[in-house]
């Protein structure tokens, strides 16, 4: 957790996450999300410049880390859902253990199939996983989630909220009893889930989640949401803080997220993915690189005065 920017306030001055594209597939629509790509100028969860195999994922993420000693964690944030068609991060997380030992991997998901994972993904080095809950009542999710798609099967409306928060909350057990630390994201949506999400936060701390992000709602029309099409409000800052006050409680709340894109490099609040979109190291560059990360993560101490 030390080295986890995500987990630790203290910890985003001195180490960066890399999150790597290799999840282009959803199993659930969210009112609030367009996966666009190519938008390289947007910031914003599901937006990414490229998709990657996994082993484009791995050579990225060397060339990073040769770049960017301060890299300590990668993450798979999507664009879609990591779990959705899981092959691909598998194969990734192998591949990044072989290359890259030393590195934290984590995982973000909207928790619909998570259960029947927790295992293997434990199995292969990830201790961080992020669900998405912004509902306990099916009548409040089916407002936020048109559809979801489980076993074999479409389920709409509140019959296919309840399959969702079912399975979130599954997950989140098996999760939890694995030792993984959780983090719940919880985007507030004004006058559907806004004062819910206090039952949400009492929710998840009862289950052993570590941290909750409440983040807000996103919904520029330009960006080609539902909520944004329809012209669903974002919350201001005054009611964003009062929100967060209301959950104030044993659970930390984090209040340093960005909000990163799929494809996001670098330390929180200063995005670099433009920056890496063609860069390539010959291996005497690579080998100098990954030397100076490894003296920059062994002397690291207090997050201040790195060398």
């Amino acid at each position: 957790m030390a080295r986890h920017p995500c987990y630790s306030a203290k910890a985003h001055k001195a180490f960066a996450r890399m999150h790597v594209p290799v999840a282009p597939a959803c199993n659930i629509q969210c009112n609030y999300c367009n996966r666009k790509y190519d938008c390289s100028n947007e910031s914003r969860p599901g937006v990414t410049s490229t998709r990657l195999t996994p082993a484009e994922a791995v050579r990225k993420v060397l060339t990073v880390a040769a770049r960017l000693p301060q890299l300590s964690v990668v993450g798979i944030a999507g664009p879609g859902d990591p779990l959705a068609k899981p092959d691909a991060v598998f194969e990734t997380l192998e591949r990044l253990r072989a290359a890259l030992p030393d590195i934290t991997p984590c995982l973000s998901t909207n928790g619909l199939v998570l259960a029947d994972y927790v295992e293997r993904l434990k199995a292969l080095g990830v201790g961080h996983v992020t669900i998405t809950i912004n509902a306990t009542d099916p009548d409040v999710a089916e407002r936020i989630y048109p559809w979801v798609y489980a076993e074999g099967k479409r389920h709409e409306g509140r019959a296919g909220a309840a399959v969702l928060l079912e399975r979130q909350f599954a997950g989140l057990r098996a999760a939890v009893a694995a030792g993984m630390l959780v983090k719940v994201n919880s985007v507030m949506i004004p006058g559907i889930n806004d004062e819910h999400l206090v039952a949400v936060n009492r929710a998840i701390t009862a289950r052993g989640v570590f941290m909750h992000n409440i983040m807000p709602l996103i919904s520029d029309p330009a960006h080609g949401t539902p909520f944004g099409l329809a012209g669903q409000r974002e919350p201001t800052a005054q009611e964003l803080e009062g929100l967060r006050a209301r959950c104030a409680g044993p659970v930390k709340l984090m209040r340093h997220c960005r909000k990163c894109r799929a494809d996001a490099i670098g330390l929180l609040g200063e995005d670099r993915h433009a920056e890496f979109a063609n860069v390539s190291l010959s291996v005497e560059e690579m080998e100098v690189g990954l030397k100076r990360r490894e003296k920059y993560l062994r002397y690291a101490q207090g997050f201040e005065g790195a060398p």
